[in-house]
């Protein structure tokens, strides 16, 4: 079975490899070549540049980027068509009396660009019409030779596998988004039922930090490289379809793990505006202090950054009397390592470091990089709006999709590692499932602790305050516990 090499072989040291092999001058428009690299093309040039023939195989990197950038121009589907058809009547592989040796030449190449395809992109064949063209093609393939059947085989084992994991994926998101609810609308049926806080689950924040990174790796291996080009497709200019965006989106794994992030930061906000006692609020910023060191120290810069964001959430940072109890040295260094001053200087450094530890790491432990997924998102954003999909010739930008594809495929690189922490399951369940306030609940539990200083402070309180005997009812009985 053809094996694709790890994404981390993709790049060399020096960035991307886009030094591809100019052959003869291409009949489909032409491709643009500067200094022996790619930079742009007709569409219709770059799709034949992507097929096989019995004397080329286009470079890995191309066909990541491409196939990754063609989205923005054209339905993976239509693609796939495309695809199919120069392969079935180029290579001459649906007739009955075509060249055998020929045939068994093409065969293990066309069958090489198919498994990389539906391995590094395997949420594109949720499609019915993907699924078809490329059983079809793989049908042409297999009829061969018992070789390439076992192969194809092998193939569609695959895909089905990895495309069954992501509908499983999505039922637990879906059942774990319909049991959470808002704290303050338990607290209103079930006081009771908020005594517990993370540090009855918890009480180690090593451990807690381990268990963040298990949800974090967890939700990044199931976002898929489309996603980032997707999330900001906008209309090709040369497409008249009116709806040709409207079907491609097959996924929302991006989606829910920024909904992660903001669940953390409210999780964490949470915990800390809950306790009545200012001790008990001091004592679980020190925690959470202490969670996030050590997701910066095992590379966790997503709930490093999710921790910050909800102790300085409002409700939290307006706690005067509870911060003046808290040593902030260890948090002052965390903020300054994220401090997005310089377009977040100090954090790329950081990042950096972590991605070249994760180069030349000796454990799985030293591998994890889990970036600030917003700063990715934003970043990839900015190039994508910075430069043009299509020159003014109408070719094809393929130096801004080189770019594109870098930034990419370092992430595909870090999202593939696995956790090497111990799961607990008691834990994780929490950070998942326990009720988290709103920002209205937030900042009425805060004004509850610290009274407000101002009158926009009070003139809020007051609007607040309709549920004040059940919050101090379920505060009271919380503080007992934490004692």
């Amino acid at each position: 079975m053809p094996q694709t090499p790890p994404f981390s072989a993709m790049f060399d040291s020096s960035g991307y490899n886009r030094n591809l092999y100019q052959s003869a001058e291409d009949s489909c428009g032409g491709l643009y070549y500067h200094d022996n690299n790619l930079l742009s093309g007709s569409l219709e040039a770059l799709i034949q540049h992507l097929v096989p023939s019995v004397d080329y195989y286009p470079d890995r990197t191309y066909i990541f980027t491409f196939l990754l950038s063609s989205r923005l121009f054209m339905h993976p589907y239509e693609l796939m068509a495309k695809v199919c058809h120069l392969c079935v009547e180029h290579q001459r592989l649906s007739e009955p009396d075509g060249d055998k040796s020929q045939i068994r030449k093409i065969a293990p190449k066309i069958l090489q660009l198919l498994t990389e395809w539906t391995e590094t992109f395997p949420y594109d064949f949720r499609d019915e019409r993907m699924m078809r063209n490329l059983k079809d093609l793989a049908h042409q393939i297999a009829s061969g030779e018992e070789t390439y059947r076992k192969n194809v085989q092998q193939m569609m084992q695959c895909l089905i596998r990895k495309l069954a994991a992501l509908s499983q994926y999505e039922e637990i998101l879906a059942k774990i988004s319909s049991t959470s609810t808002d704290r303050l609308t338990v607290l209103k049926a079930k006081p009771q039922s908020i005594q517990r806080g993370v540090l009855t689950i918890c009480s180690d924040p090593y451990t807690l930090a381990q268990q963040l990174t298990h949800i974090e790796l967890e939700r990044l291996n199931y976002i898929g490289p489309e996603e980032f080009v997707q999330a900001f497709v906008q209309k090709d200019p040369l497409d008249n379809d009116k709806s040709c965006y409207s079907e491609r989106k097959k996924t929302r794994s991006l989606e829910a793990y920024v909904e992660w992030f903001n669940r953390l930061s409210y999780l964490v906000a949470t915990e800390i505006c809950m306790p009545v006692k200012k001790k008990h609020r001091a004592r679980m910023i020190e925690y959470f202090i202490d969670v996030a060191r050590e997701c910066f120290n095992i590379g966790n810069f997503n709930s490093l950054m999710a921790i910050i964001s909800g102790m300085n959430m409002s409700p939290v940072s307006r706690l005067k009397k509870t911060w003046a109890k808290v040593k902030t040295a260890k948090f002052d260094v965390l903020e300054h390592q994220m401090d997005p001053s310089s377009n977040f200087y100090n954090y790329r450094t950081a990042l950096r470091g972590a991605a070249q530890r994760s180069l030349t790491a000796h454990s799985s432990r030293e591998k994890i990089v889990i970036p600030f997924f917003s700063l990715l998102i934003k970043d990839i954003y900015f190039l994508n709006e910075g430069c043009a999909n299509r020159l003014p010739n109408g070719h094809v930008n393929f130096e801004k999709f080189w770019e594109l594809a870098k930034q990419v495929s370092e992430f595909m690189t870090w999202k593939q590692v696995e956790c090497p922490f111990e799961r607990d399951r008691k834990i994780l369940q929490y950070l998942l499932t326990v009720p988290v306030f709103s920002e209205d609940a937030l900042y009425l539990a805060s004004y509850e602790s610290e009274g407000p200083e101002n009158h926009i402070e009070k003139d809020r309180w007051k609007s607040l305050r309709w549920v004040p005997l059940l919050f101090h009812a379920a505060r009271i009985s919380r503080c007992c516990c934490l004692k």
